[in-house]
């Protein structure tokens, strides 16, 4: 726990780099396959020092995050051995039967439901890697719910400030449970519109 204390400032602190721009990109892309800390822990102090770039940052995680989500798949599905390790590392690894019938089942929900919370997203495309989910539908998945994830974020903070990001994370269930009804909400609207 001490490690990923000491990653968690290390990471807080590039925020204040005069890099912090490439650092965002290179955790979020990390983050996305195999480093433990979330790039929100430097989003939001970029966003709060520079609310006029807010979308930017956002960009920039959302690309990034895509494109290790694409390493992450490559490693469950080219390198399982290295996956499977990874998820032990995580803790995950002893829920491996359970998360595949679940990704069998609901494979597109997981990805969607998971990728908008603070689960380590390295858990759900490792995953979709090992359980050889269609390619371009988690591609078109990470896209969507990364962008959302890192979107809402700089627009809370950008509208807001600090006081309503403290405010969310407080009612982070809540506020993930009302996306969930939106999104739903929306897929079952498209579904019988076309």
């Amino acid at each position: 726990m001490d490690l990923l204390r000491k990653l968690y400032d290390w990471v807080f602190s590039l925020a204040r780099h005069r890099h912090a721009t490439r650092s965002l990109a290179v955790v979020s892309f990390a983050e996305s396959s195999f480093f433990p800390i979330p790039p929100d822990v430097m989003l939001a102090p970029m966003v709060l020092a520079r609310p006029d770039r807010a979308y930017f940052y956002a960009t920039v995680c959302t690309i990034a995050s895509v494109l290790g989500a694409l390493l992450g798949y490559a490693i469950g599905y080219w390198l399982e051995p290295v996956g499977m390790w990874i998820l032990s590392l995580l803790g995950k690894a002893d829920t491996f039967e359970a998360s595949k019938a679940l990704f069998q089942q609901h494979g597109a929900w997981v990805i969607l439901i998971k990728g908008l919370t603070p689960i380590p997203f390295k858990l759900i495309t490792i995953a979709s890697g090992i359980f050889q989910f269609n390619l371009a539908l988690f591609f078109a998945l990470c896209v969507v719910t990364r962008g959302a994830r890192f979107f809402l974020v700089a627009f809370v903070l950008k509208r807001w400030g600090p006081a309503m990001l403290e405010m969310v994370e407080k009612r982070l269930a809540m506020w993930t449970v009302i996306g969930l009804v939106v999104l739903v909400g929306a897929f079952v609207a498209v579904k019988y519109l076309l």
